[in-house]
């Protein structure tokens, strides 16, 4: 970061040493309003909950409409956000760019591409256009060795130093939970890195050790919203009282007002 670019408040977020950022992934206003509310400073989105929102596929380019939609309702709300873009929903850099564009003006303070193990120099001109089309944008790129790859250490890094190259802000590696190996990117990187949260892997403390500067939830709050959704229905067709907590009619209205993050919901 230089004294003629100074660092954006998102990004700002993945510079506090020994505290990354925690970003909460939402689906719709009333999940990112009631998350913020709670005191996550930034709200990611989830390409799966898009996705299977209007009964699409994931990660195979159908959503770029849906995509916008949701940062255009989002983006004006008082908190940062960060759009989960699958891979730009193009092969054509100037058409990714095109997508920043349009994501910027909604508001969005981030942009996640993933390289789907395409061609790194590929992805790499997405990055770079990109940041010149946009250059105020948060590019985090991802890389998919580990989240559909083998998880090959030396490609994993030969992606990663090229993402960086072409002006990557951060660096996403879905799917590494091993302690030794993300300490070792961590030493080998000079951007920020993010990688996915698993119950198996490290705590977010753990992971704050090791350098990592964001950690994602990705879709796991979707996908436990969809479980508690089908545990809550079979608990009332038992006979049973449903568990856990269950915002009350008036607090979710409560969250389709605009800038209802003020609230106190909780």
């Amino acid at each position: 970061m230089t004294a003629e670019h100074p660092p954006t408040p998102f990004a700002a977020l993945h510079h506090r040493p020994g505290e990354p950022l925690l970003l909460a992934n939402a689906w719709d206003h009333a999940s990112a309003a009631a998350l913020a509310a709670r005191g996550f400073p930034a709200i990611g989105t989830t390409s799966l909950a898009v996705a299977a929102a209007d009964g699409l596929p994931d990660g195979e380019g159908a959503t770029r409409e849906q995509t916008v939609r949701l940062a255009l309702n989002l983006g004006a709300e008082p908190y940062l956000l960060s759009v989960d873009a699958e891979d730009g929903f193009s092969r054509d850099p100037d058409d990714v760019a095109e997508l920043a564009r349009a994501l910027w003006a909604a508001g969005a303070a981030g942009v996640n591409l993933e390289d789907a193990l395409g061609p790194a120099d590929r992805h790499a001109a997405k990055i770079a256009a990109v940041k010149v089309a946009v250059p105020g944008l948060f590019v985090n790129a991802r890389t998919d060795t580990y989240w559909s790859g083998d998880g090959d250490e030396r490609e994993t890094l030969r992606r990663l130093e090229a993402y960086q190259q072409a002006g990557a802000d951060g660096v996403f590696v879905p799917g590494l939970t091993d302690p030794g190996r993300i300490a070792a990117l961590v030493r080998h990187l000079d951007l920020p890195l993010n990688v996915l949260w698993s119950p198996a892997g490290p705590t977010v403390a753990e992971l704050a050790g090791l350098g990592v500067r964001r950690v994602s939830v990705g879709s796991l709050l979707y996908r436990r919203a969809l479980g508690a959704a089908v545990e809550t229905m079979a608990a009332v067709a038992g006979g049973r009282a449903p568990e856990g907590a269950t915002p009350s009619y008036g607090e979710v209205q409560a969250l389709s007002r605009p800038h209802s993050v003020a609230d106190d919901f909780s």
